[in-house]
């Protein structure tokens, strides 16, 4: 009778024996009531089959029950053996009884005779941390892995599950698993490609080369909702081949429908202009662009050639070399900075240049005052040596400073527009205006010094003729209306030709103008619905394209028009960041067995990398800045040998500067016959 009063009984039909009958899933258990609650709790445990019916309600209420009883009997337990250990003689043999006793450790159960038993006092979170940390060590993962959204959340799906849940088998992760989330990453991008016939999309191809002629070509595709990865194409065989590569894009261009795209951008690493013309002649209505990040790379990486800035940042680099190269010294400067680094690893070269003179700038005060400290001056590991010496000289130095001051004056505007227009955001109708003002910053810190303001200015009107101008640019400047109705802009009438020129393109047939001159006035003088209090107060909070389809009624083709223009990206460069996952895949390991499982592998990393990057806020993370030190940089050791100018510069001393592939990337880091995918 007492058993009749368990709570689980409502849960279950008694039968004759010792048999009890789930109402759940009608599976006869034998072990009455606690067979089944561990039945109903889906415990891998007890050798019991876990209930695939039950409510979720019924399996927490079930689990607490379990759990209540367990404390209660933990409790007994503890008062027997605490009064077991007054009666005993010999307390110490009781207590290492005890001890022997305890559940192994997860460092026992991989080193079991190497190292010490874990205390039995050791609460069930330090524990759980212990495992973690264990499987980032045993797999050499990287700990920035730990940022990862993703990593939380598995740890959460897996403390619901409870004690004994067994995760999937390496063969279940690489086939159910991997066609189940690939199917779920492929979902997210057919709701998306229904905004492209009003929007229209833009082609991004992102290149890399390497030392050895390999040549890697990632699709991706971008409209205002988000940006995809779409595909990789190893294009190394064919990569000087012009024809080649424009049967490649007329493809890209077809899965995607030529009436969709309205803008493909490039770097400038492929045959720039003999794939443009390739495209413009096939293609009536789509614009070839250049990547605006890449050029404004180019312009800092000029302002970092010019004399004077070449010869602040060799002495900076003096400063950087000697701390990070010398642990105690390192260790002091930290305490000194508050725990900040001295500098800072950019997506390229030029940007961790300026990036860190900006860095070193914001610890001059500290950095003096390290140099002239007690600690300093007593170590004779690194005090009176000469290079100590000459960075002492350098920190005191007013002209040193006065210059690092300047580079990061005319440096910031140029690294502002970067982040901008990194943010994989629809841009193009802001890239003209953020011009402009950068190079308006320079005019105002140099009013007083025309020469070097005519170097700095001569260098962006070079790169903005000769590679970052586009007419689109211009349209979509001219129809964004913060800049249109903006009684300060200056350059609206210098844009008009290229904006009329951009709409003959996209509205080719006469009977598609009809009355556009009429509805471009009513634009340009705010009538209709453009002059509303509502599109008024929204011409500077919300996006242009968002603008234009909500107040853009009263010129119905010009909103269609302007809509398609405005929802374009510019640039390739937030992409960059991605790149580490094919050095993984595209590498003379791979094999034409698993070569769609790493193809899949990809698609779906690159795609979840994309989609935290654009949900990601702006003030939460720098996208020009990686959050850990290179310390292979110019800043940090010296190189032998230097290496091309790539997207991916700062990664060739990691890998000796040759072909960045898996057998490399693995020997680099952790040796010759380790593989990094276990597939």
């Amino acid at each position: 009778m007492v058993r009749e009063k368990d709570l689980c009984w409502e849960y279950a039909e008694k039968l004759d024996g010792n048999k009890v009958r789930c109402k759940f899933c009608q599976r006869v258990l034998n072990g009455g009531i606690s067979r089944l609650k561990h039945h109903l709790s889906r415990f891998p445990s007890k050798g019991v089959n876990p209930c695939s019916k039950v409510r979720d309600d019924v399996t927490d209420r079930v689990r607490g029950i379990i759990a209540s009883k367990e404390e209660v009997k933990e409790t007994s337990s503890a008062k027997k053996q605490k009064l077991a250990e007054v009666k005993s003689p010999n307390n110490l043999s009781a207590t290492k009884a005890l001890v022997s006793s305890d559940a192994a450790s997860p460092i026992m159960k991989i080193f079991p005779t190497g190292i010490p038993t874990i205390p039995s006092s050791t609460n069930n979170h330090e524990n759980a941390e212990r495992s973690i940390a264990l499987f980032f060590f045993e797999n050499k993962l990287e700990f920035s892995v730990a940022r990862s959204s993703s990593y939380q959340l598995m740890i959460d799906a897996i403390a619901k599950c409870g004690p004994g849940f067994t995760g999937p088998s390496a063969e279940i992760l690489k086939t159910t698993w991997l066609e189940r989330i690939k199917s779920e990453v492929s979902l997210q991008s057919k709701d998306v490609e229904k905004e492209w016939a009003t929007t229209g999309c833009t082609i991004i191809a992102d290149t890399w080369t390497d030392y050895k002629s390999k040549a890697i070509i990632n699709f991706l595709v971008s409209s205002p909702s988000r940006t995809f990865f779409h595909k990789s194409v190893d294009a190394s065989a064919y990569f000087k081949n012009t024809k080649w590569l424009a049967d490649l894009f007329d493809s890209v261009i077809q899965e995607f429908g030529s009436e969709n795209v309205v803008q493909i951008i490039m770097d400038s690493s492929i045959n720039y202009t003999g794939i443009a013309n390739h495209i413009v002649q096939s293609y009536g209505t789509i614009f070839v662009s250049p990547c605006a990040s890449q050029c404004l790379n180019l312009i800092l990486e000029d302002f970092s050639k010019v004399d004077w800035i070449s010869r602040c940042i060799l002495q900076a680099q003096t400063i950087s070399k000697l701390i990070y190269n010398n642990a105690s010294l390192l260790d002091l400067m930290k305490k000194y900075s508050g725990g900040q680094e001295l500098i800072r690893t950019g997506i390229t070269k030029s940007v961790s240049t300026f990036l860190s003179l900006q860095s070193m700038l914001k610890l001059r005060t500290r950095l003096k005052s390290m140099f002239h400290s007690h600690e300093y001056v007593s170590n004779t590991s690194y005090a009176n040596k000469p290079q100590s010496l000459s960075c002492i000289a350098i920190a005191e130095d007013g002209d040193f400073w006065r210059s690092v001051e300047e580079c990061v004056a005319i440096s910031e505007p140029f690294l502002k527009v970067l982040r901008e227009v990194s943010e994989g955001k629809p841009t193009v109708g802001s890239i003209y205006e953020l011009m402009t003002r950068a190079k308006e910053s320079i005019r105002t810190y140099y009013i007083m010094d025309e020469n070097k303001c005519k170097t700095f200015l001569d260098i962006v009107d070079k790169k903005w003729r000769d590679q970052l101008h586009s007419p689109l640019h211009a349209a979509a400047a001219f129809l964004n209306p913060s800049i249109q109705y903006n009684p300060e802009t200056k350059f609206i009438s210098s844009i008009k030709e290229d904006f009329y020129n951009v709409l003959e393109k996209l509205l080719p047939v006469p009977d598609m103008r009809r009355d556009i001159t009429n509805q471009i006035y009513t634009f340009s003088k705010a009538h209709g619905m453009f002059g509303c209090s509502l599109a008024k107060e929204a011409r500077n909070t919300v996006a242009p394209w968002l603008w234009w389809e909500q107040y853009g009624d009263s010129a119905p083709i010009l909103q269609r028009v302007a809509i398609r223009i405005l929802s374009q990206v510019c640039s390739t460069f937030s992409f960059h960041r991605q790149w580490t996952t094919f050095w993984q895949i595209h590498s003379e390991k791979r094999n034409k067995i698993d070569r769609e499982t790493l193809n899949d592998l990809v698609y779906i990393n690159y795609n979840l990398k994309l989609s935290r990057q654009m949900n990601a806020k702006s003030s939460e993370v720098d996208l020009l800045q990686f959050d850990d030190i290179d310390m292979t940089s110019e800043w940090v050791e010296e190189n032998e040998t230097a290496s091309p100018t790539q997207w991916l510069d700062r990664f060739g001393p990691a890998l000796d500067g040759n072909d960045l592939n898996t057998r490399q990337f693995g020997a680099s880091i952790f040796g010759a016959n380790d593989p990094i995918f276990g597939l």
